[in-house]
């Protein structure tokens, strides 16, 4: 696919949207985590990709099933039971406050009873959905931009499964930290991390290699494709990964490839598979993992 296919996402046009649909993922996503049993690493939690946007997935509900989406073409949000009852939520600019009430509402005339936690997670300065009156932008073209990127980066994703014979994530949107992730395992338990939390805990109790996307929030400020191992095996700073564009951060201790480079590249699909793939392998053998074993050989 050439670039026609990735929009330009810059970080700058965007951020107040984005800010407001990551607290509006945040609400959607702690319904999901309240209505599913635990499963390893949280991957009952987070959102997948759909031919529209994102959605929960079905959720048991007492004798029916849930889902949530939102629909990035329609720019609504769908809540549908198997029973037959539905709500609809207008995506347009409102307050995060506007939409918790509004959200809270189609689920009780849906007749569902959740408890959610009000405060969001994984960010600086939380304020509560209940009282976020400070993020109510929606622009709908980015919010189709961002699914787009989403859409595109898992098609990328799935071309590089076949590679690998070991437990490997589902694709997903981590509503937390706003990004979107398919993580590769070793099969080997992962030594303790120093100040961890019970998330943190749970997450990274095995070795891991990780690669995603996140669109800049947190405080970078541009779209890029990351990839990390945890723990950080020793090296890995210094080996060299392609391609040329792609550099390790000190500061995040992960590869990144930035979206603006990868999206000027004559292929971005086969860049950001080059880039994925040549990650992987530097932290793969950096940390010694059994890539006879793990890897899938062509003849």
């Amino acid at each position: 696919m050439s670039s026609t296919a990735w929009p330009e996402l810059p970080w700058s046009a965007w951020s107040d949207t984005a800010e407001t649909l990551h607290m509006w993922t945040q609400i959607v996503g702690k319904t999901r985590l309240a209505l599913t049993p635990l499963q390893n690493h949280w991957w009952n939690v987070p959102l997948y990709v759909t031919a529209r946007g994102l959605s929960t997935s079905a959720m048991s509900y007492g004798d029916d099933v849930l889902d949530i989406e939102f629909d990035f073409f329609a720019h609504e949000l769908r809540m549908r039971l198997s029973s037959g009852k539905n709500e609809t939520l207008a995506l347009k600019p409102k307050s995060v406050a506007d939409f918790y009430r509004d959200y809270l509402q189609c689920l009780d005339a849906l007749g569902v009873s959740v408890k959610i936690w009000p405060m969001p997670v994984e960010i600086q300065n939380p304020i509560r959905f209940d009282l976020d009156t400070l993020h109510k932008s929606y622009d709908p073209e980015y919010a189709h931009r961002f699914w787009q990127v989403l859409s595109q980066t898992e098609k990328v994703y799935r071309a590089w499964a076949p590679s690998f014979m070991g437990k490997v994530s589902p694709i997903h949107f981590f509503w937390g930290s706003f990004d979107f992730a398919v993580t590769r395992f070793s099969g080997r338990l992962a030594p303790p991390r120093p100040g961890a939390d019970s998330i943190q805990r749970e997450a990274y109790s095995r070795e891991v290699i990780s690669a995603g996307f996140w669109p800049g929030n947190g405080g970078y400020g541009a779209a890029a494709f990351y990839c990390y191992a945890a723990p950080v095996p020793d090296g890995l700073s210094e080996k060299k990964i392609s391609p040329a564009a792609a550099t390790w951060d000190k500061t995040l201790g992960e590869y990144i490839f930035k979206y603006d480079d990868m999206w000027l590249q004559p292929s971005p699909d086969d860049a950001l598979l080059e880039f994925i793939e040549s990650a992987y392998s530097a932290a793969a053998d950096a940390a010694k993992w059994d890539r006879k074993l793990l890897d899938r050989t062509t003849a």
